[in-house]
């Protein structure tokens, strides 16, 4: 039986696009990464063929690992924290899917694609130890491109930050390569966590992947988050 870990990742770059109800001529973004979009960019990572015969199977060995996000802000150079922006790029697209499912090669529709800018985030995967190290191995070499949530979308900086037994040393390094002391504690930041269908404030979004090559409707499932804004008068750190 494997060990539990903590797997701390690192989200920046000069765009993000993060949809989850995101679909048809508006492709909307989630203020936070997703956890679909993170497993996204795993299952690229591992080379897992969103076409193949098994991979609802790979996808489902994610379903295991609790996935926190938490907001790391960048700063201006007086200091103050740089808000995230929104961009609503504008495309047109030839070859429409008619309500019919038949697909009209000679039609054109516009389509509006909306982006996250200025944005940075750390994720914290905890999980078993084996799995872990595998999406750690795979990070560091990828067999196909990672991105956050589009192909345009590339990362700044390294994904992987660190693996580690500890959480709150898994906390300690994301805090450190931000620019941070390290000490700080999780009420400073914004967070999103997930919880039981059960918790009082759920909030359910379709978010959890099944299989990214099932049709429309049956590739997620539902996930039950609380956004936690962060405290203007945090706990000091124990």
């Amino acid at each position: 039986m494997s060990s539990e870990a903590c797997l701390a990742l690192l989200l920046d770059g000069p765009m993000q696009s993060w949809g989850h109800v995101s679909r048809f001529e508006r492709r909307t973004t989630a203020l936070h990464p997703t956890r679909s979009g993170v497993i996204g960019l795993i299952a690229a990572a591992l080379g897992i063929n969103k076409h193949g015969p098994d991979e609802a199977e790979q996808i489902a060995r994610f379903a295991s690992l609790n996935v926190t996000t938490v907001l790391l802000p960048h700063h201006d150079r007086s200091g103050a924290e740089l808000p995230i922006r929104r961009l609503e790029d504008y495309h047109t697209v030839t070859g429409i899917r008619r309500a019919s499912g038949k697909v009209d090669k000679d039609a054109t529709a516009q389509t509006y694609r909306h982006y996250l800018l200025d944005a940075r985030f750390g994720v914290l995967l905890e999980g078993a130890e084996d799995l872990l190290e595998e999406i750690a191995a795979a990070l560091r070499n990828p067999r196909w491109g990672v991105f956050l949530g589009r192909k345009c979308c590339l990362p700044a900086s390294p994904l992987l930050i660190t693996i580690s037994p500890s959480r709150a040393k898994a906390w300690c390094e994301m805090l450190r390569c931000t620019g941070h002391s390290g000490e700080e504690p999780e009420e400073r930041f914004d967070r999103i966590i997930e919880v039981a269908a059960t918790d009082s404030g759920a909030d359910m979004i379709e978010d959890t992947p099944i299989g990214f090559g099932k049709p429309l409707g049956t590739r997620h499932a539902p996930r039950w988050i609380h956004r936690i804004p962060k405290s203007s008068n945090p706990s000091p750190p124990l």
